[in-house]
């Protein structure tokens, strides 16, 4: 029952989404490019996709991030704290026809929001999902969250967390997810061209955002975004292309035996033929995995779309059983299902 699309005769513009609210983040904060990102890329989405504006429904959970409800001029929940995706989906199982785009930091997606993140992955309704990791609670002052480094001190880890962090790349495929990417708050074209993607995507698209923190965790990512070093550290995969990085496309990422490597071409008779051909529609998850796993200092982090492959959403599932049920049910209506079964008159 995928939707079909249908060509917008209305155009819309950025201005159309845009809110007259104050916007409350902190200055340099990365949600702002996020903001205007996902600003920019609702016009389009609509025009390819037949949205309408009233179709665009933005829900969120507790933290920076979920304010992103009220700096949207579409309808939109401020829901609890880790339950955004418990209301995205039932948004979308009783209005398919919706564009339904959930918005969630690491600390609501990853600890509070833990069970429902993993569950809405497996589940795959068709809801876009932007997950901010800025690795670090921001919203009530810097305590570490379920994706902060171990080692790193915090307000809550003066001598450093002792805890193993969390990848969501690897807990959305390890939960089975049809749709994963990464992109960085730096790169506002390519964060707009995933979001395009995942909206195209006829299932759970899950989108994690590398995003600083300016108070409390600045410069988390700065190995990967920083000006100097992001040519090195990071690996912008395209479908049916080499996934070749560095300043000059001198390095890329073979498979040796059971492991991804990093090499030169030039170096060792390496050439482009060798290097590794991405290709996000594979249901195999072994390349996806290693991909969301790759980080710097040893690999580049991958971005743009790791993993996307078609599967049934959980709204069709939902919706065709309803259909095969109106046809092959003797009950019709509810004086047919009160009539059924054993039944008596009380004298």
């Amino acid at each position: 029952m995928e939707q079909k699309i249908e060509p917008q005769e209305i155009q819309l513009s950025k201005k159309d989404f845009e809110s007259d609210q104050m916007v409350k983040w902190c200055p340099g904060c990365g949600d702002h490019a996020i903001l205007k990102s996902v600003e920019n890329v609702f016009p389009v989405i609509g025009e390819k996709m037949g949205y309408k504006k009233e179709d665009f429904v933005v829900v969120s959970g507790i933290g920076c991030s979920s304010r992103f409800p009220y700096y949207m001029n579409t309808y939109g929940i401020h829901g609890i704290h880790g339950r955004p995706a418990a209301l995205a989906m039932g948004i979308k199982l009783t209005n398919p026809k919706l564009s339904v785009w959930m918005i969630s930091g690491d600390g609501d997606s990853m600890a509070i929001g833990g069970n429902h993140f993993i569950h809405i992955a497996r589940r795959n309704p068709d809801v876009n999902y932007l997950l901010f990791n800025n690795k670090i609670y921001g919203l009530t002052k810097g305590q570490y969250s379920p994706t902060t480094p171990k080692g790193q001190k915090t307000k809550t880890s003066p001598q450093g967390t002792f805890e193993t962090p969390f990848n969501p790349g690897e807990l959305v495929i390890g939960a089975r997810g049809k749709f994963f990417a990464r992109a960085v708050d730096t790169n506002p074209k390519l964060m707009q061209q995933v979001f395009l993607e995942a909206a195209l995507h006829h299932g759970t698209s899950i989108v994690e955002i590398l995003q600083n923190c300016v108070i409390f965790n600045n410069k988390i990512h700065a190995l990967i975004t920083g000006r100097d070093t992001k040519d090195d550290n990071q690996l912008i995969l395209e479908a049916g292309k080499p996934m070749l990085f560095g300043k000059n496309k001198e390095k890329g990422i073979i498979l040796e035996g059971t492991r991804l490597k990093v090499v030169k071409l030039g170096e060792n008779g390496i050439t482009e033929k060798d290097i590794l051909v991405h290709d996000p529609t594979t249901d195999d998850a072994g390349i996806h995995m290693m991909l969301a796993s790759m980080a710097p200092p040893e690999f580049p982090a991958a971005l743009g779309v790791i993993r996307a492959v078609k599967s049934e959403t959980l709204e069709d599932a939902v919706w065709n059983s309803v259909e095969h049920e109106k046809q092959v049910s003797p009950y019709k209506n509810v004086d047919d299902l009160l009539n059924s079964g054993n039944t008596w008159e009380i004298d």
